[in-house]
């Protein structure tokens, strides 16, 4: 959790620093300066975009340092969701395919999360109460 909390945290303030460092590692070609058409609110949509990955980065390194297992739990069918709409957006041809890593990276780190808790759920189980 720790660690997708950094990344999630690192990826958005790059987005807010360097948004055309960002548009080109999820395959997009970013559009140089001043060669936007009016009305095109990329950029905007990017910064918000930006601001929530920090956001939410710092929340999952909190609930990390917290241990706030409610929280992991709570992450590993939204993030199943989110990797199921990033790959359909890539398979419909809505988002290039550089895109698709995005969805994977959402899709293993629910699976890794879920098979963690669940793991450890069955550890808790099988050991002996202390006395």
């Amino acid at each position: 959790m720790a660690v997708f909390g950094v990344l999630a945290a690192a990826l958005g303030a790059v987005g807010l620093v360097a948004p055309d460092v960002l548009l080109t590692t999820m395959g997009f070609e970013p559009v140089p300066a001043g060669a936007r058409a009016e009305g095109d609110h990329t950029l905007v949509f990017l910064t918000a975009s930006s601001m929530a990955a920090l956001n939410m980065g710092v929340y999952y390194v909190l609930a990390a340092l917290a241990d706030w297992r409610a929280f992991f739990r709570w992450t590993v069918p939204f993030r199943l969701l989110t990797c199921a709409v990033f790959t359909l957006a890539v398979v419909t041809g809505r988002a290039p395919s550089g895109f698709l890593g995005v969805g994977l990276w959402e899709g293993l780190g629910a699976v890794v999360t879920g098979a963690a808790l669940w793991r450890e759920g069955r550890s808790a189980r099988t050991e002996p109460a202390a006395e």
